[in-house]
């Protein structure tokens, strides 16, 4: 199953981020990933959230799998949100 995650960082966060970006993408680089990126401030300079769009077989070993990545061990976001979600397009 397809799940979107969207993952707001804590206000004033963005040096935990930064110190833990090379590991995140590391760690993201092995992920079933349909798509993923840090979602950006309005002016677009600065690094906000994150947006994943990931298969897992369950909700159960999505949550695990979120939790080991260095940004949620790090204490990153503020708010996690996940939904089962179903790909359109592109076919």
């Amino acid at each position: 199953m397809l799940y979107a995650v969207i993952c707001l960082d804590k206000p004033g966060s963005a040096e935990v981020r930064l110190a833990n970006r090379a590991a995140h993408l590391e760690y993201a680089a092995k992920l079933p990933l349909v798509v993923g990126g840090p979602m950006l401030s309005d002016d677009g300079e600065g690094m906000v959230g994150s947006l994943l769009v990931l298969e897992a077989p369950d909700r159960a070993s999505l949550d695990k799998t979120l939790a080991e990545d260095p940004y949620a061990k790090a204490g990153l976001f503020e708010s996690v949100t996940v939904r089962p979600y179903k790909k359109v397009f592109p076919k």
